[in-house]
């Protein structure tokens, strides 16, 4: 189990939190009402969602690497 206050914890939230933004992005309703605002708060869901979208592959293999850190090495 990760801690959020570890520096291990704060990346898988990180990727975790990014890659579910940029799914959420391709649900249309989920789209309009939660990606829809670009300032505040609430524009953190969208420019993660854009991170994700425009940096998939870096993402994907950000995924890639922590899970393997966390099953294996840790």
């Amino acid at each position: 189990m990760t801690n959020v206050y570890s520096l291990d914890g704060i990346l898988v939230f990180g990727l975790l939190f990014v890659c579910t933004c940029a799914y959420l992005k391709k649900v249309p309703r989920i789209n309009g009402w939660l990606l829809s605002e670009k300032r505040g708060v609430w524009g953190v869901f969208y420019k993660a969602a854009v991170i994700g979208t425009r940096l998939h592959i870096a993402v994907a293999i950000s995924c890639l690497a922590t899970s393997f850190y966390v099953l294996f090495l840790k």
